[in-house]
């Protein structure tokens, strides 16, 4: 029977992430990743490819895990002369509701203590707020220039850390022309930006591959647990024929699919998935700069239609929800160098559980209502109401526990180990997540964050009763 010392199920950026953790990090021999088409494909290469270690919660494990993951992203880019094309622009909440502005202070304040960075707070008696560069990831003192007339004794800030709340309108407006003229506050999380996970997820594949992985078409379609642990694993391949591959160690690391997979050892994972859209566009008249953090509308909001449009809308029951509330969190950003005019944009409006399933569904409203939420936060983009290029509309499932956050360790069935639960955070957080997994494995000394991501932690009564705690989970 042909063996392999770790079996990896699912080669999105999770899978690869693990293969190169164990293989280039920790030097395990004979890994087999197994993939049903190609790599990255299925929702990796869906995502926004954006990161934070803004994760305002009731503890510091998911902020120790980002900045964790963080700091290994960093890495790899000086590593490979920014191959992944890193940033640091941030991610700017913005809102026209002042009744928010004590809650966007209080969830700083709670995030710094717990290891975000500073608050430092521009209300018209601070002067040193400075935009983040529009490239790279550090901030050089020759780099660093105020963009307010009262700024010009500013201090650069060389490390872009922490978060900056502006209640300043001269200033916002000034810094961010182009948001709605009725922001009365933005909070500027400093530790984010984007990158390619395009371009990271390859890296890790080939340094993993040139370390000994092998990657392996196939489907993973049923194991032998016998004993209570792990034995073997039996693949559909691309041809239509079995194989048996035993193996003492198994990793669920199949997104979507995690669940069916889990299931297929008896293990019942606490998870469901979320369909999550999102929209491009050659956005040609440049409403927004191509140097813009990440954008983020913090206030529900009604969508702008013209008398006409409404009086449309609301004669046929199938189409009066769209004159209702929408939710908050409708966000965009530009993606592309050179003469790239693309503005990504998202509106994740239905958020019910629903069983994955491929091709994704259509929704036919997305597109619309997508770029009529965002122009509330960016009247400018209003001008494509009539012309609107051509979107491209893709996505994938937002795989998530309770209180979205991953799941990373060993399973009940001895050998058998879960990256997953990745909800939407995969990109940015596949680094330290593959490095803890790998560390499980391993037996390596394991990370304070670890305990918050074991499968295990529902079976403690006080976590269960903490569960309310958690909120929305900072989830977009």
């Amino acid at each position: 029977m042909p063996r392999a010392e770790v079996v990896i199920c699912g080669a999105g950026i999770a899978g690869i992430a693990a293969a190169y953790h164990l293989a280039v990090r920790q030097g395990v021999k004979d890994i087999v990743l197994l993939e049903q088409g190609d790599p990255l494909s299925l929702t990796s290469d869906k995502s926004t490819e954006a990161y934070r270690n803004w994760w305002p919660g009731p503890d510091p494990a998911m902020i120790g895990l980002m900045n964790r993951s963080i700091e290994l992203l960093e890495e790899i880019a000086r590593e490979t002369d920014n191959r992944i094309h890193l940033n640091r622009r941030g991610y700017l909440y913005a809102t026209a509701d002042r009744g928010k502005i004590p809650t966007l202070q209080e969830a700083a304040e709670n995030a710094a203590r717990m290891g975000a960075g500073p608050l430092r707070i521009h209300d018209g008696s601070s002067n040193r707020y400075l935009l983040s560069p529009a490239q790279g990831f550090g901030h050089p003192a020759s780099a660093a220039k105020p963009h307010h007339a009262s700024l010009r004794s500013a201090k650069p800030h060389l490390e872009l850390d922490g978060a900056d709340l502006i209640t300043d309108r001269a200033l916002i407006r000034y810094s961010f022309p182009y948001l709605s003229p009725d922001t009365v506050a933005v909070l500027h999380a400093r530790k984010a930006g984007w990158f390619s996970a395009q371009q990271l997820g390859m890296w890790m594949l080939e340094e993993a591959r040139s370390h000994g992985v092998r990657l392996v078409r196939g489907k993973v379609v049923g194991a032998d647990t016998a004993g209570g642990s792990i034995a073997s694993v039996q693949i559909e391949q691309q041809d239509g024929s079995s194989q048996t591959l035993e193996t003492p160690i198994f990793v669920n690391a199949a997104g979507p699919m995690q669940r069916e997979v889990a299931a297929m050892i008896g293990v019942d994972l606490p998870v469901f998935a979320e369909l999550h859209l999102k929209m491009s566009f050659p956005e040609h008249l440049r409403v927004v700069p191509r140097e813009a953090p990440m954008l983020i509308w913090m206030d529900e909001l009604e969508l702008p239609w013209s008398p006409e449009e409404r009086e449309v809308l609301a004669e046929d029951e199938s189409t009066r929800w769209l004159l209702g509330k929408f939710p908050s969190g409708v966000h965009c950003r530009p993606d592309g160098l050179g003469e790239s005019t693309t503005l990504i944009v998202l509106f994740n409006y239905h958020t019910e559980p629903v069983p994955a399933a491929f091709p994704l569904p259509a929704d036919p409203h997305y597109a619309d209502i997508t770029l009529r939420g965002m122009s509330v936060m960016i009247p400018g983009l209003c001008a494509y109401f009539d012309k609107a290029p051509k979107p491209w509309i893709d996505g994938g499932y937002y795989v998530k526990t309770q209180e979205n956050r991953p799941l990373i360790g060993p399973l009940p069935v001895q050998g058998a180990y879960i990256l997953g639960a990745l909800s939407g955070f995969g990109v940015m957080a596949a680094c330290a997540a593959g490095e803890l997994l790998a560390a499980h494995i391993v037996g390596n000394e394991l990370p304070e964050y670890a305990p918050a991501f074991l499968l295990s932690r529902y079976q403690n009564p006080g976590y269960r009763r903490r569960l309310e705690a958690f909120g929305d989970g900072a989830q977009l």
